[in-house]
């Protein structure tokens, strides 16, 4: 049986400070995909915006007053950012969809004829996260991995506390309870997985995980069934 795979791909791992760094970063990901066609497992791949999503809204604020219209000028960079991963896949003969899907019945309906579908975000005030959660439900697929800039979920927010503990495993429950789910949230205040998505998988009784998006070998082990160091997220 054909086995399918969502991953929100945060946008920051396209971008590694050092040239040295993405050009491995790319090289594995290549090689991962490679394998991943030969064992006929499908991808779903939600990329976010990252850097140049910032950067882009940042450049616009001043004369857009309108929060859905800045939003859209992210999803457009996370669109930007899943070419490029597209167009890095489909080089050495992968069997890539040719078009970055504009919502998740699209690129559901892709899945079921290749092996590997890149997308990036799709409505305004919902995070690749929420897509990727999305597209999970709507594929079939039994979990939603979020390859990201941290290695774990943490009991508390580590860049502001220095005794902030990484975690293994937790339930969806537990999770939601991390990320502030139906508490308001703070300006500019972040997590490390959207609460939307959250929700949404609490509902649909997704498993999810999280893991460090850097190093492809984790990647490649949550993809294969395999342990790996990160966290796992139950129903």
């Amino acid at each position: 049986m054909t086995e399918t795979h969502i991953v929100a791909l945060g946008g920051s791992l396209l971008r590694p400070e050092e040239e040295s760094g993405r050009v491995k970063w790319f090289a594995d990901l290549r090689d991962l995909a490679a394998k991943l066609q030969q064992n006929g497992t499908r991808v779903g791949i939600v990329v976010g915006g990252g850097l140049p999503a910032r950067e882009a809204i940042t450049l616009a604020e001043p004369y857009v007053g309108d929060v859905h219209a800045l939003d859209e000028i992210g999803i457009a960079a996370t669109r930007l950012n899943a070419t490029i991963i597209q167009q890095v896949l489909r080089e050495p003969g992968l069997d890539v969809a040719g078009m970055i899907p504009l919502d998740c019945d699209h690129a559901a309906s892709l899945l079921g004829e290749h092996n590997f579908v890149v997308m990036g975000g799709t409505t305004p005030g919902h995070t690749t996260d929420a897509v990727a959660v999305e597209l999970a439900i709507k594929a079939g697929a039994g979990r939603c991995i979020i390859a990201t800039n941290v290695s774990y979920v943490y009991d508390k927010d580590p860049r502001t506390n220095d005794d902030a503990s990484p975690i293994s495993h937790l339930t969806l429950a537990e999770l939601g309870e991390i990320c502030g789910l139906g508490k308001p949230r703070q300006a500019g205040a972040s997590a490390v997985v959207d609460p939307v998505a959250v929700e949404w998988a609490i509902e649909a009784n997704l498993a999810m995980c999280v893991l460090d998006g850097r190093v492809i070998g984790l990647l490649g082990a949550a993809l294969e069934g395999r342990e790996f160091s990160g966290t796992n997220i139950t129903v």
